[in-house]
């Protein structure tokens, strides 16, 4: 898509100019692959509770960096979301229950910031507009909004059931076992 299909087409209309920043903004907004791959990590760990899980596991299942992991678990643990047990036989598994795990915090604790923009960023802004900016404002509103829907689920909500979960993730296991 060009720059051009994402432009909206309000017509001057403020209300829906802003519904179309929103969307054209929260389109391109990322979180971090070290957020990404926490959220991954405690998923997985959800979805095995009566056993501890290795990081070469996780790994492997997601098809990612264990070195990623190995800093991941580590935050995991001082945070005190993921109990790790060192030595030949440990491992990890979640600290709290998967209902006490809110999807929102653990975005906030992972993400370095969550400026979508540089004027977001008092120390780094050298935007000349962003003290009278309606962009920046309905960015920042829809930032809130972004986090506010994250705020509404925990980790429990996203294991839902976790079979479909566990029976794709097993398979992906399966798959690299024959791979050699």
């Amino acid at each position: 898509m060009t720059h051009a299909e994402y432009m909206p087409h309000s017509g001057g209309n403020s209300k829906s100019l802003r519904k179309d920043v929103n969307r054209i903004y929260l389109c391109g907004m990322q979180l971090t692959l070290y957020t990404d791959y926490s959220l991954r990590t405690l998923v997985y760990l959800g979805l095995h509770p009566d056993r501890l899980c290795t990081i070469s596991e996780i790994a492997n299942a997601y098809g990612i960096s264990r070195n990623h992991l190995v800093k991941i678990t580590h935050s995991l643990g001082k945070t005190n979301y993921v109990h790790t047990v060192r030595g030949k036989s440990g491992g990890m598994q979640l600290a709290i229950q998967p209902g006490d795990i809110n999807i929102g915090q653990i975005v906030r604790i992972t993400e370095p910031h969550m400026n979508i923009l540089e004027c977001f960023d008092a120390d780094t802004n050298t935007c000349p507009i962003s003290a009278a900016c309606t962009l920046k404002r309905a960015l920042y509103q829809a930032r809130t909004a972004f986090m506010s829907v994250l705020d509404g689920y925990t980790l429990a909500d996203v294991l839902g059931k976790g079979n479909d979960i566990k029976g794709l993730l097993d398979s992906n296991l399966s798959l690299d076992n024959t791979r050699g």
